[in-house]
C-alpha cells in the first residue's frame, strides 16, 4: 500500500503532470477513491471523472513546457499530507505556486485541497 507521501508526489507529477489522457486516468484509478472529494479556489468536485476533466482543462491551457514540480519534501501526519509545489515552464521562473493538502485512506486519495499561493 502507497504511503501518503507517495500518494502525494504521484497525484502531482503523474496526474496533473501528465498530459497523455490514458495514462492520468489509470493514475487517477491507482491513487484516488472512487468517492474522492477534490478542492481548489474553483470549487469543488466529487469522483475520478470530474479530477480528470479538471486536469485536462488545466493542462489543455497551459503551454506545452509548463511543468510541475514539488517544493520541498512531503510532510505527513498519520493520514494526511501537504505537499508544496511549482507549475511553470520547465526552464524558468514559476508562474503558479501552491500547497496540495490529502486526506488518504487505504492507500488511496479521499480528499484532496489544492491552495493557491497570492501573488505568485
Amino acid at each position: 500500500m502507497a504511503g501518503v507521501d507517495e500518494l502525494l508526489i504521484r497525484n502531482l507529477l503523474e496526474v496533473f503532470g501528465e498530459r497523455d489522457g490514458g495514462r492520468r486516468r489509470a493514475v487517477i484509478a491507482e491513487l484516488y477513491d472512487q468517492d474522492v472529494l477534490f478542492q481548489d479556489p474553483e470549487g469543488a468536485v466529487h469522483g475520478r471523472d470530474a479530477i480528470d476533466a479538471k486536469v485536462a482543462a488545466l493542462l489543455g491551457d497551459a503551454p506545452a513546457g509548463f511543468v510541475f514540480h514539488a517544493t520541498d519534501p512531503v510532510r505527513v501526519s498519520g493520514d494526511l499530507g501537504v505537499l508544496t509545489w511549482a507549475f511553470g515552464p520547465a526552464d524558468g521562473a514559476p508562474v503558479v505556486s501552491g500547497t496540495d493538502i490529502a486526506l488518504t485512506a487505504g492507500g488511496r486519495i479521499v480528499r484532496l485541497h489544492t491552495l493557491l499561493d497570492g501573488g505568485a
